[in-house]
């Protein structure tokens, strides 16, 4: 069976964990690395991405920034979304072709397949916390009634995945008054304190995330390993940060 490794960072910027995913995308597309998963908490930060429009910033990047939250365009599919404090992040760098391949495409893998797979690993954690979460028809994500639990924005380079999952579990909602998340107009956020799941750390609810996610992707779950660590630790910018190929999923 494929292995998932995963890593708990704690608290990391933003823009740290993005270098940081560019590395490891790399290493994984040479075949250096397993499959892995970086969990983790942001600073505050209001991100947009490719599929961002400016209607959904509310009163602007400088008026976000005025909250003490930075405001950053970043390569994933999707628009406008929070992570903060009390936000689980999760970051799965997964050779696609090898957990979703595409019958008759050799090297290819199904980039829908893996984001239902997101979204039965963040519905299945919601339920270990006793809140049941589900689908929404044609949105992606987990959500409970009208309200999103929990995000996804992916991408995908050299066949490999980056960005992935914010799940909210004691996160402070009121950030997202301030945008419209996901450009979403008819729906609310919600987090698993908020469902009544109280107690909660993202460290906790992370490793929960982690053995679900391997599941839904036919893998065993283990520890990081020596050659995860050393890249993750390493300095931001060090080693190549060029993903050739890069396609955005909107989602």
């Amino acid at each position: 069976m494929p292995r998932l490794r995963h890593l708990w960072l704690g608290t990391v910027p933003y823009r740290d964990a993005w270098e940081m995913q560019r590395r490891l995308a790399l290493a994984r597309a040479a075949g250096e690395i397993d499959d892995c998963l970086l969990l983790l908490e942001h600073p505050p930060v209001y991100t947009v991405g490719r599929g961002g429009d400016p209607a959904h910033l509310g009163d602007g990047p400088a008026a976000l920034r005025a909250l003490g939250a930075e405001c950053i365009e970043v390569d994933r599919g999707g628009s406008v979304t929070f992570h903060g404090p009390g936000q689980l992040v999760g970051y799965p760098i997964l050779g696609l072709a090898r957990a979703f391949p595409i019958p008759g495409s050799p090297g290819r893998g199904d980039a829908v397949a893996y984001v239902r797979a997101l979204e039965r690993a963040l519905i299945a954690t919601a339920a270990r916390q006793g809140v049941v979460a589900g689908r929404r028809p044609g949105m992606s994500g987990a959500w409970v009634g009208p309200n999103k639990l929990a995000a996804i924005g992916v991408k995908l380079a050299r066949g490999v995945t980056q960005h992935g999952v914010a799940l909210n579990v004691t996160t402070d909602l009121g950030w997202f008054a301030h945008v419209t998340p996901c450009g979403i107009e008819d729906g609310g956020v919600t987090s698993l304190a908020a469902e009544g799941a109280f107690g909660l750390t993202t460290r906790v609810v992370g490793e929960d995330f982690a053995a679900c996610l391997a599941e839904a992707i036919g893998a065993s779950l283990e520890a990081s390993g020596p050659d995860l660590a050393r890249l993750a630790a390493a300095p931001a910018g060090a080693g190549p940060s060029r993903a050739g190929g890069a396609a955005p999923v909107a989602v």
